[in-house]
């Protein structure tokens, strides 16, 4: 009879569990820009990509950009470090996303992180060459 009491328990986190996946980072990935791209041309890149997916970019210094995507209750904050050549995307924070200290967030963050990646290497391999 007892089992019965626990089962709904042990579904329950089960679902929970599902909901959330390891934190998604992307280090030194490939930029695509071309050769002779600067750093304000990457800059504009990468805060195009962001802002065009509802991303607030925000420069802090050469190389580093902090992205902030609020939805709803919901906000992640990454920051963004990147050279002519590569770039990372690092989880800085986030607010109702189910983050643990064991490295798991809401899995929907993931998607977010892949969909910034994404358009960051669109946005780069559109940089002119000139």
């Amino acid at each position: 009879m007892k089992i019965w009491k626990v089962l709904p328990v042990v579904a329950l986190l089960l679902v929970a569990a599902c909901r959330t996946a390891p934190i998604y980072n992307v280090e030194s990935a490939e930029l695509g820009a071309p050769p002779n791209a600067t750093m304000a041309q990457v800059e504009q890149a990468i805060k195009t990509a962001g802002a065009g997916l509802g991303w607030q970019m925000i420069p802090n210094g050469p190389g580093d950009i902090t992205g902030r995507l609020m939805l709803r209750s919901h906000v992640a904050v990454v920051d963004v470090a990147y050279d002519t050549k590569t770039f990372s995307i690092n989880y800085e924070d986030s607010t109702n996303l189910k983050y643990d200290a064991d490295g798991t967030i809401h899995k929907n963050y993931n998607s977010w992180v892949k969909n910034l990646q994404h358009a960051i290497q669109v946005q780069a391999t559109a940089i002119p060459t000139s």
